[in-house]
């Protein structure tokens, strides 16, 4: 069994319920039809019944009934939600008045549903920006304890069994925190292994902080963050094998790991790599993709206290579909 498929059997046999804010969406409910079809998740999706309906039948949709849908214009629960909001606010500047206005955002009411404990988790981005996507998440959910940066890791499925796990790695960040400190790469690291156990199923996450020394091969105060950083990553969670700084090939090349790094229980064995900076990130895993042919999954976001996920403006049904599975995974341990 294949990584997605070993994801969509997780969230199958433990469904968790999921909101679909951008409901009217094409992509987004063809991919709702396609999850409460195969049993996947139970689906939550935010707007007006007739208009939802209407749009299911226009595409064809078989399924779209078995969904729970809620308009937040004549949802019960829509005030509860909107006291929720000005409590959570109120700090902020937020009045009742724009907390009953902000309430009818699909998006922030998404987020009210998880936050109350009546959903899991959440995706949008098929319509709506990252900024829109992080905002209300931010807002309301907030992000786990002992994190205060959120990221974005992706699963890679290489071509390659000899390195990872069986040819699979774990990268981040490579979506959100451009220039992160060193605290910052520490919970980057710390939300990654855990990344990797929840949505990849790595029984032993195994994280290299990167960088272009190993081991003190070469002076610099980037080299010094990463230092810092997995210092700090143990401190955040002592259970944690991770190790710190490390070369790419010294990560993963256990000829090259034992060279550079000898004695290292990482070194040459490593199935999370963090990169110093999202530059670094965003351009290693798309390189790895296009050069090496590897299939990506993600952006997963990672920090939040409650999943919520973006897409991008141009995924799939499929990349939905998939983004359903991965978040129900998240959720069953963010629990």
């Amino acid at each position: 069994m294949g990584l997605m498929e070993s994801i969509i059997a997780r969230a199958k046999s433990n469904k968790q319920r999921i909101v679909l804010p951008e409901s009217l969406e094409e992509r987004t409910i063809t991919a709702a039809d396609k999850s409460l079809a195969d049993d996947l998740a139970d689906i939550i999706l935010i707007g007006n019944r007739q208009e939802i309906l209407a749009k299911a039948a226009e595409l064809g949709l078989k399924n779209i009934e078995k969904a729970t849908i809620i308009d937040p214009a004549t949802s019960e629960k829509t005030e509860q939600y909107a006291q929720l909001l000005f409590q959570l606010r109120q700090k902020k500047g937020m009045t009742i008045e724009k907390a009953r206005e902000q309430v009818l955002d699909p998006l922030y009411f998404g987020c009210l549903i998880i936050k109350s404990g009546d959903a899991d988790g959440q995706i949008s981005g098929a319509l709506s920006t990252t900024g829109d996507t992080l905002r209300p998440a931010l807002q309301i959910i907030k992000c786990s304890p002992g994190i205060t940066c959120v990221s974005g890791a992706m699963l890679l499925i290489t071509q390659t069994p000899q390195y990872g796990e069986d040819g699979i790695l774990v990268m981040g960040d490579v979506a959100v925190t451009p220039m992160p400190d060193a605290a910052q790469l520490a919970q980057i690291a710390v939300c990654t292994a855990q990344t990797a156990k929840s949505v990849a199923g790595f029984a032993d996450p195994r994280v290299a902080m990167l960088s272009f020394s190993t081991k003190g091969s070469a002076k610099h105060e980037v080299v010094d963050k990463v230092v810092e950083a997995t210092r700090l990553a143990k401190e955040l969670d002592p259970s944690l094998k991770i190790e710190g700084e490390l070369q790419a090939d010294a990560a993963l090349v256990p000829s090259v790991g034992q060279k550079k790094a000898p004695g290292s229980e990482i070194a040459g064995k490593a199935n999370v790599l963090v990169a110093p900076n999202l530059e670094v990130g965003n351009i290693g895993y798309k390189l790895v993709q296009r050069l090496g042919n590897a299939d990506a999954i993600g952006p997963i976001l990672q920090g939040i206290a409650r999943p919520v996920n973006d897409l991008s403006r141009g995924c799939s049904v499929d990349d939905i579909y998939k983004m359903v599975a991965i978040t129900a995974c998240q959720a069953m341990d963010a629990k």
